[in-house]
């Protein structure tokens, strides 16, 4: 067990170092202060990451951390971090480690017991995902799907059975067939493309998937799908009767409705919100509070 009290040790410290998506009124100050404190920075792009430090008149020496350099890069950042040194990580944008480069670093620093600290900023996941109009939890978030038709379907068989939102990256130039393999997967699902967030043409595109693969090819700028669960299937995998035998042991031990819905969905791994739903269908409300 590695057990860290980031701010009561003295120990060298990687900060993930979260940065805006596209309005740089979006940085925050924790983070503004951060980078000028550290000793170094590492970005996927030193252009870049150079001109949203200049932007803040934060000078800092700047080095390469991409996903094809990862394992020198690693080794190089343990050594500063050896030597007594503090590294912020930094994306071109959003959150480190969320579909970017981080992942080797940040488990090389724990395992070595040095201080990894996150620095709350933009997440362009959680953006789509509030603003979606869908249910918000539980939620997966899947990346990038695979570019190829094949693996990007093969992918999607996987998430199919899931009640849960989906939430997925795209490119502009690929979105029409990642709709595509969607509809054709996971079926006309309610969805929400949202692009451009925080920029001058932010845009949330609300309705199923086929309406909105309609427009798919004039579409421009960064995306984040997010797509309604599989409910339906979720709902008649359920035994109904079961259920209700749970629910009522339940209220005969004393739990409000509330508390029986929170120990089944504990117990038994069912999303408390679906829970409400199916449970709403059937009798076991009947009685009274």
């Amino acid at each position: 067990m590695i057990r860290q009290q980031s701010f009561q040790n003295e120990k060298p410290t990687l900060y993930l170092v979260a940065t805006p998506i596209g309005n740089l009124s979006e940085m925050t100050p924790r983070a503004i202060e951060v980078l000028q404190n550290v000793d170094v920075i590492a970005c996927e792009d030193t252009r870049n990451s150079g001109q949203l430090l200049k932007h803040f008149n934060i000078s800092k020496r700047l080095i390469s951390y991409q996903n094809f350099n990862e394992d020198p890069s690693s080794k190089g950042i343990i050594n500063l971090l050896s030597q007594g040194k503090n590294i912020a990580l930094i994306s071109d944008a959003g959150y480190p480690l969320i579909s970017d480069p981080g992942q080797k670093i940040v488990n090389e620093a724990t395992a070595l017991g040095y201080n990894v600290v996150p620095v709350s900023g933009s997440s362009a996941v959680l953006n789509a995902l509030v603003s979606s109009g869908l249910v918000v939890q539980p939620f997966i978030f899947a990346g990038f799907l695979p570019p190829s038709s094949h693996d990007c379907v093969k992918k999607l068989r996987e998430y199919k059975p899931y009640p849960m939102t989906l939430v997925f990256y795209e490119a502009p130039h690929r979105i029409a067939k990642m709709l595509q393999n969607c509809l054709d997967v996971l079926g006309d699902r309610r969805c929400c493309l949202a692009r451009e967030m925080t920029k001058m043409h932010e845009e949330f595109i609300r309705g199923t998937i086929s309406e909105i693969l309609e427009i798919a090819d004039t579409l421009k700028g960064e995306m984040v799908v997010v797509i309604d669960g599989n409910h339906e299937d979720y709902e008649k995998a359920i035994d109904m009767s079961a259920l209700m035998n749970l629910f009522n042991e339940c209220r005969e031990m004393g739990m409000t409705k509330s508390e029986a819905v929170k120990e089944i969905s504990n117990r038994h791994g069912i999303a408390k919100n679906q829970l409400y739903e199916i449970v709403h269908k059937t009798d076991i409300w009947k009685d009274p509070c």
